[in-house]
């Protein structure tokens, strides 16, 4: 472990986890899809669906839109990316799970706990919704600044708290997030695959809006569900193989 995730987690283990209701109250923000990405996925839904255009401004209802659509994509890009860093990377233990630290944090729940098979390394959840915040930042600078000041203090912080991260994997996902988030909204890139998505969901608005709302959904959860299948199914091929 680094200097720099030494002092910071050396200050929380000595610092913090005295009082049980915090404690409980930071895990349940780790648990909760509400807390974890309802909120900055409603308010890319509330950009997608307002009318207002500032006199002036370069957004218009057509760009909100096409920018909500880039940032999806950046979103899930920077999941896919950040598991397969996760998977090809050296292997990193996570704070919680590593007894040569001597560090104690408060326990893990069973949920969260099946994660000691996935490496520390980036945190997926700092580059997916680093990446949200980012593009909600390149629309509305104001709610973007919120918007990322909250991922920050209750989606990713909580994490290094209980220690299923090193402050340096939120750090590194974060920057990657905001960097792809960055790089697939740009003017020359977003129009070419946004434009079209728009259109055919303004031609089928059914099949458009309701693939949406299942998307978002599987957002939410960071693909949760589909995880847990496919390690179900995995051990089920490998009991039957055997």
């Amino acid at each position: 472990m680094n200097g720099f995730d030494h002092t910071i987690l050396t200050f929380l283990t000595q610092h913090a986890f005295h009082s049980g209701f915090a404690n409980r109250a930071v895990k349940a923000m780790t648990e909760f899809y509400t807390i974890k990405g309802l909120v900055l996925t409603t308010v890319l839904w509330w950009i997608w669906f307002a009318q207002t255009e500032r006199a002036g401004s370069k957004h218009t209802v057509e760009s909100n839109r096409q920018m909500v659509i880039g940032t999806i994509v950046a979103a899930l890009l920077a999941l896919l990316i950040g598991r397969l860093m996760a998977h090809y990377l050296p292997f990193r233990t996570r704070p919680v799970d590593d007894p040569n630290l001597h560090l104690h944090f408060p326990e893990a729940t069973y949920t969260e706990s099946t994660l000691r098979f996935w490496s520390s390394f980036p945190s997926d959840h700092a580059m997916m919704w680093g990446a949200v915040a980012t593009g909600i930042f390149l629309v509305y600078r104001v709610l973007g600044v919120f918007a990322l000041l909250y991922t920050v203090l209750c989606i990713l912080l909580p994490r290094v708290y209980l220690g299923l991260h090193y402050p340096t994997d939120i750090i590194a996902g974060l920057v990657l997030g905001i960097a792809l988030a960055v790089a697939v909204t740009r003017d020359a890139v977003r129009v070419k695959f946004a434009a079209p998505i728009l259109r055919l969901i303004e031609r089928f608005p059914a099949p458009g809006y309701t693939l949406a709302f299942v998307l978002c959904f599987e957002m939410i959860t960071q693909f949760d569900d589909l995880r847990v299948a496919t390690e179900v199914i995995r051990k089920a091929l490998l009991h039957t193989a055997t």
